[in-house]
Protein backbone atom coordinates (compact mmCIF):
# COMPACT_ATOMS: atom_id res chain seq x y z
CA UNK A 1 0.00 0.00 0.00
CA UNK A 2 2.90 2.32 0.75
CA UNK A 3 4.36 1.68 -2.69
CA UNK A 4 1.02 2.34 -4.36
CA UNK A 5 0.89 5.68 -2.57
CA UNK A 6 4.50 6.39 -3.56
CA UNK A 7 3.72 5.77 -7.25
CA UNK A 8 1.17 8.58 -7.15
CA UNK A 9 4.01 11.12 -7.00
CA UNK A 10 7.20 9.33 -8.10
CA UNK A 11 8.10 6.43 -10.40
CA UNK A 12 11.75 5.74 -9.48
CA UNK A 13 13.00 2.53 -7.88
CA UNK A 14 16.41 0.96 -7.28
CA UNK A 15 17.32 -2.65 -8.02
CA UNK A 16 20.67 -3.63 -6.46
CA UNK A 17 22.38 -6.66 -7.99
CA UNK A 18 25.37 -8.52 -6.60
CA UNK A 19 26.79 -12.00 -6.20
CA UNK A 20 27.47 -14.60 -3.54
CA UNK A 21 31.06 -15.73 -4.00
CA UNK A 22 34.39 -16.12 -2.28
CA UNK A 23 36.14 -12.87 -1.40
CA UNK A 24 39.30 -14.18 0.20
CA UNK A 25 39.20 -13.16 3.85
CA UNK A 26 35.95 -11.21 3.48
CA UNK A 27 32.29 -12.28 3.50
CA UNK A 28 31.00 -14.39 0.60
CA UNK A 29 28.15 -11.87 0.56
CA UNK A 30 30.45 -8.89 -0.09
CA UNK A 31 29.14 -7.90 -3.53
CA UNK A 32 25.52 -8.22 -2.46
CA UNK A 33 26.07 -6.43 0.85
CA UNK A 34 27.77 -3.49 -0.83
CA UNK A 35 25.30 -3.14 -3.72
CA UNK A 36 22.32 -3.04 -1.37
CA UNK A 37 23.90 -0.81 1.25
CA UNK A 38 25.22 1.79 -1.20
CA UNK A 39 21.76 1.88 -2.80
CA UNK A 40 19.95 2.34 0.50
CA UNK A 41 22.28 5.06 1.77
CA UNK A 42 22.02 6.91 -1.54
CA UNK A 43 18.26 6.57 -1.99
CA UNK A 44 16.95 6.96 1.53
CA UNK A 45 17.32 10.77 1.75
CA UNK A 46 15.50 11.03 -1.58
CA UNK A 47 12.60 8.85 -0.47
CA UNK A 48 13.22 6.38 -3.31
CA UNK A 49 12.46 2.71 -2.54
CA UNK A 50 15.22 0.12 -2.83
CA UNK A 51 14.41 -3.49 -3.60
CA UNK A 52 16.20 -6.32 -1.78
CA UNK A 53 19.43 -7.15 -3.55
CA UNK A 54 19.51 -9.87 -6.20
CA UNK A 55 22.18 -11.79 -4.34
CA UNK A 56 23.17 -14.41 -6.93
CA UNK A 57 24.98 -13.49 -10.12
CA UNK A 58 27.31 -14.72 -12.83
CA UNK A 59 30.49 -16.10 -11.30
CA UNK A 60 31.42 -19.41 -13.00
CA UNK A 61 35.15 -18.74 -12.68
CA UNK A 62 34.89 -19.21 -8.89
CA UNK A 63 33.24 -22.62 -9.22
CA UNK A 64 36.17 -24.33 -7.47
CA UNK A 65 35.58 -22.25 -4.33
CA UNK A 66 32.79 -23.64 -2.10
CA UNK A 67 30.03 -21.14 -1.36
CA UNK A 68 30.23 -19.43 -4.76
CA UNK A 69 27.06 -20.48 -6.62
CA UNK A 70 26.64 -19.10 -10.13
CA UNK A 71 23.74 -18.60 -12.50
CA UNK A 72 24.20 -19.37 -16.17
CA UNK A 73 24.47 -16.18 -18.19
CA UNK A 74 21.29 -16.90 -20.12
CA UNK A 75 19.44 -17.53 -16.85
CA UNK A 76 20.71 -14.31 -15.33
CA UNK A 77 19.79 -12.18 -18.33
CA UNK A 78 16.32 -13.73 -18.38
CA UNK A 79 15.89 -12.87 -14.69
CA UNK A 80 16.89 -9.23 -15.26
CA UNK A 81 14.54 -8.99 -18.24
CA UNK A 82 11.67 -10.49 -16.23
CA UNK A 83 12.26 -8.05 -13.39
CA UNK A 84 12.24 -5.07 -15.75
CA UNK A 85 9.00 -6.29 -17.33
CA UNK A 86 7.44 -6.81 -13.92
CA UNK A 87 8.47 -3.47 -12.43
CA UNK A 88 7.41 -1.42 -15.43
CA UNK A 89 4.12 -3.31 -15.54
CA UNK A 90 3.50 -2.18 -11.96
CA UNK A 91 4.08 1.48 -12.81
CA UNK A 92 7.78 2.08 -12.16
CA UNK A 93 9.07 4.05 -15.13
CA UNK A 94 12.58 4.90 -13.93
CA UNK A 95 14.63 1.97 -12.72
CA UNK A 96 18.22 2.25 -11.50
CA UNK A 97 20.17 -1.01 -11.44
CA UNK A 98 23.11 -0.66 -9.05
CA UNK A 99 25.63 -3.39 -9.73
CA UNK A 100 28.19 -4.68 -7.25
CA UNK A 101 29.77 -7.50 -9.26
CA UNK A 102 31.87 -7.35 -12.43
CA UNK A 103 30.59 -10.70 -13.66
CA UNK A 104 27.12 -9.20 -13.97
CA UNK A 105 28.28 -6.67 -16.57
CA UNK A 106 26.56 -8.45 -19.50
CA UNK A 107 23.31 -7.29 -17.94
CA UNK A 108 24.18 -3.77 -19.11
CA UNK A 109 23.94 -5.02 -22.70
CA UNK A 110 20.66 -6.73 -21.88
CA UNK A 111 19.31 -3.42 -20.60
CA UNK A 112 20.12 -1.74 -23.90
CA UNK A 113 18.43 -4.56 -25.80
CA UNK A 114 15.38 -4.33 -23.55
CA UNK A 115 15.16 -0.56 -23.97
CA UNK A 116 15.38 -0.91 -27.76
CA UNK A 117 11.97 -2.57 -27.68
CA UNK A 118 10.32 0.26 -25.75
CA UNK A 119 8.37 3.21 -27.23
CA UNK A 120 10.42 6.04 -28.74
CA UNK A 121 8.79 8.57 -26.44
CA UNK A 122 7.24 8.16 -23.04
CA UNK A 123 8.80 4.76 -22.44
CA UNK A 124 10.56 3.60 -19.28
CA UNK A 125 14.16 4.46 -18.45
CA UNK A 126 16.73 2.10 -16.99
CA UNK A 127 20.14 3.15 -15.66
CA UNK A 128 22.91 0.59 -15.12
CA UNK A 129 25.58 1.66 -12.65
CA UNK A 130 28.71 -0.21 -11.51
CA UNK A 131 29.07 1.58 -8.20
CA UNK A 132 32.65 0.55 -7.30
CA UNK A 133 34.35 1.73 -10.50
CA UNK A 134 32.23 4.74 -11.37
CA UNK A 135 34.54 7.66 -12.25
CA UNK A 136 34.73 9.57 -8.97
CA UNK A 137 34.66 6.49 -6.76
CA UNK A 138 37.43 4.81 -8.73
CA UNK A 139 39.48 8.00 -8.62
CA UNK A 140 39.36 7.88 -4.82
CA UNK A 141 40.42 4.22 -4.84
CA UNK A 142 43.34 5.00 -7.13
CA UNK A 143 44.40 7.97 -5.02
CA UNK A 144 45.24 5.54 -2.21
CA UNK A 145 46.50 2.50 -4.11
CA UNK A 146 46.69 1.83 -7.83
CA UNK A 147 47.18 -1.95 -7.66
CA UNK A 148 44.09 -3.44 -6.05
CA UNK A 149 41.35 -5.78 -7.13
CA UNK A 150 38.91 -8.51 -6.06
CA UNK A 151 39.03 -9.26 -2.35
CA UNK A 152 41.49 -6.47 -1.58
CA UNK A 153 41.23 -3.48 0.76
CA UNK A 154 38.82 -1.67 -1.57
CA UNK A 155 36.12 -4.18 -0.60
CA UNK A 156 37.22 -4.43 3.02
CA UNK A 157 34.53 -2.34 4.75
CA UNK A 158 33.39 -2.74 8.36
CA UNK A 159 30.23 -4.41 7.03
CA UNK A 160 32.01 -6.98 4.81
CA UNK A 161 34.51 -8.24 7.38
CA UNK A 162 34.27 -11.63 9.04
CA UNK A 163 34.77 -11.39 12.82
CA UNK A 164 37.89 -13.05 14.12
CA UNK A 165 39.60 -13.40 10.73
CA UNK A 166 43.23 -12.29 10.66
CA UNK A 167 44.34 -10.68 7.38
CA UNK A 168 47.86 -10.90 5.93
CA UNK A 169 49.89 -7.78 6.71
CA UNK A 170 51.77 -7.53 3.42
CA UNK A 171 50.21 -6.66 0.04
CA UNK A 172 49.85 -9.43 -2.52
CA UNK A 173 51.30 -8.91 -6.03
CA UNK A 174 48.53 -8.57 -8.61
CA UNK A 175 47.80 -11.69 -10.60
CA UNK A 176 47.97 -10.67 -14.30
CA UNK A 177 44.50 -9.96 -15.64
CA UNK A 178 45.23 -11.91 -18.82
CA UNK A 179 45.93 -15.06 -16.79
CA UNK A 180 42.73 -14.64 -14.81
CA UNK A 181 40.59 -14.18 -17.91
CA UNK A 182 41.83 -17.31 -19.67
CA UNK A 183 41.90 -19.60 -16.63
CA UNK A 184 39.47 -22.44 -16.04
CA UNK A 185 37.80 -22.57 -12.64
CA UNK A 186 40.29 -25.22 -11.49
CA UNK A 187 43.26 -23.24 -12.80
CA UNK A 188 42.01 -20.03 -11.17
CA UNK A 189 41.87 -21.81 -7.82
CA UNK A 190 45.56 -22.70 -8.34
CA UNK A 191 46.45 -19.12 -9.32
CA UNK A 192 44.70 -17.52 -6.34
CA UNK A 193 44.57 -20.07 -3.51
CA UNK A 194 43.41 -17.43 -1.00
CA UNK A 195 40.82 -16.04 -3.44
CA UNK A 196 42.25 -12.53 -3.84
CA UNK A 197 43.57 -11.04 -7.06
CA UNK A 198 46.15 -8.80 -5.40
CA UNK A 199 46.84 -5.54 -3.59
CA UNK A 200 46.74 -4.66 0.09
CA UNK A 201 44.35 -6.69 2.18
CA UNK A 202 43.46 -3.71 4.35
CA UNK A 203 44.04 0.02 4.61
CA UNK A 204 43.04 2.59 7.25
CA UNK A 205 39.30 2.96 7.72
CA UNK A 206 39.61 6.66 6.95
CA UNK A 207 40.59 5.72 3.38
CA UNK A 208 38.07 2.92 3.05
CA UNK A 209 35.24 5.18 4.19
CA UNK A 210 36.35 7.91 1.79
CA UNK A 211 35.78 5.41 -1.01
CA UNK A 212 32.37 4.60 0.44
CA UNK A 213 31.33 8.23 0.71
CA UNK A 214 32.26 8.79 -2.93
CA UNK A 215 30.28 5.73 -3.96
CA UNK A 216 27.15 6.80 -2.09
CA UNK A 217 27.39 10.34 -3.47
CA UNK A 218 27.76 9.08 -7.03
CA UNK A 219 24.74 6.78 -6.76
CA UNK A 220 22.67 9.58 -5.21
CA UNK A 221 23.60 11.94 -8.02
CA UNK A 222 22.58 9.30 -10.53
CA UNK A 223 19.18 8.93 -8.87
CA UNK A 224 18.67 12.67 -8.83
CA UNK A 225 20.10 13.78 -12.17
CA UNK A 226 20.71 10.70 -14.32
CA UNK A 227 17.34 10.63 -16.05
CA UNK A 228 16.50 12.14 -19.43
CA UNK A 229 14.57 14.97 -17.79
CA UNK A 230 17.62 15.55 -15.53
CA UNK A 231 15.62 14.64 -12.42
Amino acid sequence: MMLEEYLEHDDRIVLPIGSTEQHGYLSVGTDAILAERVSVEAAEPLGIPVLPVLAFGVTPYFAAFPGSPSLRLETYLAVISDLLDSLTGQGFRRIAIVNGHGGNSPAAGLVRQWLAGQPATGGPEVLFHDWWNAPRTWAVVQSFETECSHGSWMENFPWTRVPGVQLPSEPKPLVPAAEIKRASAARLRELIPDGTFGGSYERPDSEVLAVWEAGVAEVRELLEKGWSDNG
